[in-house]
């Protein structure tokens, strides 16, 4: 099972600036003008999201402070969500940028027998993992995340005048 991509392949929905086009590869959990969560349709590891920056940028000191301040606030929002949700071992958080230079994170809920645990998810494969999460149960985190984002992240919308 993979998520069909919200809009077939790439988001370019943030009309006036120079917009992200990476493969989304999952479902769109919440956006805002600045950015926007996506659940990636990753069969070994259901709790992986990416936050996406809109606007097309490199590099996070590219952003200004409070875009910082607020990427970072949504990055934080996605891995308490995701704790709550799954209770995990172990949350990993990376940004690397080097195949796709777009500022963005990766928020990965890790457990210890998952398919790559104690390496990174790019790593090699150490083993099978055991419990597969069935379509039923990745609607409802689907479900249960984007819920959990929204009521986080509704203030978070909002922009305090410069």
């Amino acid at each position: 099972f993979f998520f069909q991509a919200e809009d077939g392949i790439r988001d370019t929905s943030v009309t006036g600036v120079q917009t992200c086009a990476l493969p989304i590869c999952g479902t769109v959990l919440w956006r805002d003008d600045r950015c926007r969560v996506v659940l990636v349709a990753e069969r070994d590891y259901p709790g992986y999201c990416r936050v996406i920056w809109n606007a097309h940028v490199r590099e996070m000191t590219d952003l200004n402070e409070e875009d910082r301040r607020h990427c970072m606030h949504v990055v934080f929002a996605v891995e308490r969500a995701l704790r709550d949700q799954l209770n995990p071992d172990k949350m990993n958080l990376a940004s690397f940028g080097n195949m796709a230079p777009h500022v963005h994170w990766h928020v990965i809920a890790r457990t210890r027998d998952d398919a790559h645990f104690p390496q990174s998810i790019w790593g090699t494969r150490e083993r099978e993992p055991p419990n597969a999460f069935s379509d039923g149960d990745r609607l409802k985190l689907q479900n249960a995340l984007a819920a959990a984002l929204g009521n986080c992240l509704h203030s978070a919308t909002k922009r305090t005048p410069p």
